[in-house]
């Protein structure tokens, strides 16, 4: 693996290369972690690479990376840096035929995702996408148990993602995370719902198996003086006819990231969340909800392919971050090795889930400022 960014003063970064790293399965080999060479090179020597493998610009590292032999060059590129910077070095990594790991969202608009996947194609390359919450073992069990149809036909969808970080104007301090995340610039025309409301609407998208359809959105920008959305709520209609609510704020004070899922069918359903990820609660209509826990011999096989730890033992947020990076890897060295993936490993996030994040940022700021009360979901 080759990193851009995640050099000094960084978040996210640090948070990728322990999950990289996890299995054992990806080598950090190089790198561009900063747009300042020398900020990239400390962070290079700090991770203890070779400085011969640590690049002043992202354009170097592509350009070199290529020209090495087969057996020393990077098999993939895993790209850390605010929005603003996700698609071009993405797409000069794809064109110069290295797969690509991106953090989320996937782009800065809907028009550049679409040319990712079209580039990624031409270019028989792998994208995959880091959104994390999909990759808990009890996401894979709630997943598996509604595609099985075990509660009938799906009817309600609530998801919710509460923070509290930003419930002052923590960007005119110095805070670099909030500084690019509340700047659209950087971060795009979206903020609370780039940042977190895409992750709540890829999981309820994940997890029920159904596809958004319409909406009816409403933003809000709470702390005085702010320039993006740090708070808001959809109403959403899937291509089943399910209903569903979804909301994200970044002012809710007092909240952490406890991301949570209930999913209703005509026969019960499933609720989730990440303080008690281990849990997964299924509930009946005529008989009592259970309780379902990681690491036990009766879950399904996504889950036990998710899961590292014996039933008791806490997984949690490195974890299921990890395991989108596992299952790229394996899917990975297949293709490399001219075999077929297995269905548990080729379970990852991909371009298409990038492209409906960035259709769902788009579709819910036109939404919120249009008159009409539903739009249709455009992509």
């Amino acid at each position: 693996m080759g990193m851009i960014g995640g050099g000094p003063g960084a978040f996210i970064g640090a948070v990728h290369r322990m999950a990289a790293n996890l299995d054992g399965d990806i080598e950090l080999v190089s790198g561009c972690f900063s747009s300042d060479p020398k900020k990239s090179k400390q962070a290079g020597k700090e991770l203890h690479l070779s400085a011969l493998r640590v690049y002043a610009s992202y354009k170097d590292m592509i350009r070199l990376e290529k020209n090495l032999p087969d057996n020393e060059r990077i098999d993939f590129v895993s790209i850390v840096t605010p929005n603003h910077l996700h698609f071009e070095p993405a797409k000069l990594a794809l064109e110069n035929g290295f797969h690509v790991v991106l953090d989320k969202p996937m782009t800065l608009t809907l028009k550049e995702a679409n040319q990712l996947k079209e580039i990624a194609l031409k270019n028989d390359r792998l994208i995959c996408l880091t959104h994390t919450y999909t990759g808990y073992p009890m996401i894979k069990q709630a997943r598996q148990m509604i595609k099985k149809g075990l509660f009938g036909t799906i009817r309600r969808i609530v998801v919710e993602y509460p923070q509290g970080w930003l419930s002052t104007a923590l960007e005119n301090t110095e805070q670099k995370q909030a500084a690019w995340r509340t700047d659209p610039k950087r971060s795009g025309i979206a903020g609370a719902m780039g940042d977190i409301g895409t992750h709540a609407f890829n999981l309820a998208e994940y997890v029920s198996g159904l596809s958004t359809t319409k909406i009816c959105a409403d933003l809000n920008t709470v702390v005085k003086g702010r320039k993006l959305d740090d708070d808001g709520a959809v109403l959403l209609k899937f291509d089943n006819g399910a209903s569903g609510v979804l909301f994200a704020t970044q002012i809710a004070a007092g909240e952490e990231n406890n991301i949570k899922l209930r999913v209703y069918g005509e026969k019960g359903g499933i609720e989730w969340k990440q303080e008690d990820a281990n849990s997964l609660l299924v509930k009946w209509l005529s008989k009592p909800t259970e309780i379902y826990r990681t690491g036990n011999d009766y879950l399904n096989s996504f889950a036990k392919h998710n899961t590292r730890t014996p039933a008791g033992h806490p997984e949690g947020y490195l974890e299921a971050f990890a395991n989108h990076y596992r299952n790229f890897a394996l899917t990975l060295k297949a293709k490399l090795n001219n075999r077929k993936a297995k269905a548990e490993s080729l379970d990852f996030p991909n371009a298409d889930d990038g492209i409906r994040g960035m259709a769902f940022i788009e579709n819910v700021v036109a939404s919120s400022k249009a008159k009409e009360k539903w739009s249709d979901f455009k992509v």
